[in-house]
């Protein structure tokens, strides 16, 4: 988010976007992130990023007497994760001190009673940050929740309370956002990894829904074998569901992950929706991804269970990679829309679905994810003989390629287009977001006001209405 947490800048952004005649905000997951910040290896599949709270807001909210101006930017256009926390963290126990002065402890279980989840997460937040290490390294009576019971009135219980705490006030906070979003027509879609971290609540509490051993290691990872990201393959390292196990309880686990994740966004992009009918399994001493194997999943079963309870679902499907004939048959007869990246369209023949004219009405187009480089830098990053092609593909000399592919992404036949705030800004590849399969330097990128160009709300505006995409208020 602009300014990184829920405060004014998430308004202002939502504002902008109105005057820019946009009706969608898609973002990337929410939840706390673990080893290397990332958004998509979260410490919960359902809790909330306490580093997303506002303090503006928690004064306002009574629980802050003042707000001490944050770290100054490093000019990098990247977060200093560290600098972030060691600001927020005391600010945030001071607001759950006053929240206990004035004596609303008694507001948690009516806000738990409706998350069951809450609970074990909160258990495990504490004994992660008391322990400072993996929770299979934890003793053995506490590597499972039933031997972590939390006696009332211990030092330990008010350790749990501060992280129910966390996720009220993250509830509220997002609950007044997404309802000022909507008062101005603008809708927000959400992103949900397929996988979890093997160092989370969710891990933790239902080791049986995973291949482990019985010492809760895995016996198998995730990841995907050799593509356009990686020569080895990623090895992305996640424990791999047990489906059987999960199909045992009719998927409860993804039943109620789904409705969580339904509270807080109008939509939902699913994360490499290829697993769901074959995910790659990678042997776990393997160091690189380049030998596993294929093996098969839930299928339509997950999404008929899903949909008997939830209703219609309001997904978009991440369809990129090594994608077959059934992966797409199961995507079509589900019904879900899958993605048109352009910058994946100008190579491979002119069979290429990204192809403007191969792509079909039932997508979301964009010019690239948060995995691909910016459009800029991966136009400087083409040979010569590959910006010909695209050059003669969409008719255009190639000066202004960024605002090119925009244009291309508006007028295609998809349902809808979104277009990464980076494009928008017409940034090189020092903003881009994420390198897959490498490690660190990723998901820290973030925009400035002074970035956006001047009149380029206007100029999105009139792309708009020139090429019919006013807002419809329609999901996938």
């Amino acid at each position: 988010m602009p300014g990184g947490d829920l405060g004014e800048d998430a308004y202002r952004f939502v504002d902008f976007l109105v005057e820019a005649g946009q009706s969608i905000w898609q973002m990337l997951p929410v939840g706390p992130p673990g080893p290397r910040n990332s958004p998509y290896a979260a410490r919960s599949a359902f809790a909330g990023d306490p580093l997303l709270l506002s303090m503006a807001a928690l004064a306002q909210d009574g629980y802050l007497d003042r707000v001490p101006p944050p770290p100054p930017s490093s000019g990098s256009g990247q977060v200093d994760f560290e600098a972030r926390r060691a600001y927020k963290d005391p600010l945030l126990r001071a607001a759950f001190e006053r929240f206990v002065e004035q004596g609303r402890l008694e507001e948690l279980p009516a806000f738990e009673a409706t998350r069951p989840w809450l609970h074990t997460y909160a258990v495990f937040s504490a004994l992660r940050d008391a322990r400072g290490e993996p929770w299979w390294l934890w003793d053995q009576y506490l590597r499972t929740p039933s031997g972590a019971e939390v006696p009332p009135g211990s030092p330990f219980a008010a350790e749990v309370a501060y992280f129910k705490f966390l996720q009220l006030c993250f509830t509220r906070q997002w609950e007044r956002f997404r309802a000022h979003a909507h008062a101005r027509g603008i809708r927000l879609w959400g992103d949900l990894p397929i996988f979890v971290d093997r160092d989370s609540a969710d891990v933790w509490a239902n080791q049986h829904l995973y291949k482990l051993d019985e010492h809760g290691n895995p016996t198998v990872v995730s990841g995907v074998p050799p593509d356009a990201f990686s020569e080895t393959g990623q090895r992305w390292g996640n424990p791999v569901y047990d489906w059987h196990a999960m199909e045992q309880d009719g998927y409860r686990w993804w039943i109620d992950r789904l409705r969580t994740t339904f509270e807080r966004f109008d939509a939902v992009r699913i994360d490499h929706f290829r697993g769901f009918e074959s995910a790659w399994e990678i042997p776990a001493h393997e160091e690189t991804a380049m030998h596993g194997q294929w093996v098969r999943g839930p299928g339509e079963r997950l999404f008929a269970a899903l949909e008997a309870e939830l209703g219609e679902l309001p997904i978009l499907v991440e369809d990129l990679g090594i994608i077959t004939d059934e992966v797409r048959a199961l995507r079509d007869r589900l019904g879900y829309p899958g993605m048109a990246v352009l910058q994946f369209a100008f190579e491979g023949g002119e069979n290429n679905p990204y192809l403007p004219r191969n792509q079909v009405e039932n997508s979301v187009v964009f010019t690239g994810t948060h995995d691909n480089d910016t459009t800029l830098g991966w136009w400087e990053s083409l040979s010569e003989s590959h910006r010909h092609v695209v050059r003669t593909e969409l008719g255009i000399d190639g000066t202004d390629i960024v605002d090119d592919l925009v244009r291309t992404a508006y007028r295609s036949v998809g349902r809808t287009v979104l277009i990464p705030m980076q494009d928008v800004l017409k940034l090189d590849g020092a903003a881009r977001m994420n390198r897959p399969a490498v490690l660190d330097g990723n998901w820290g990128w973030r925009f400035d006001w002074e970035q956006v160009p001047p009149g380029r709300a206007a100029w999105l505006r009139a792309l708009v209405e020139a090429t019919g995409r006013t807002p419809t208020g329609r999901d996938p």
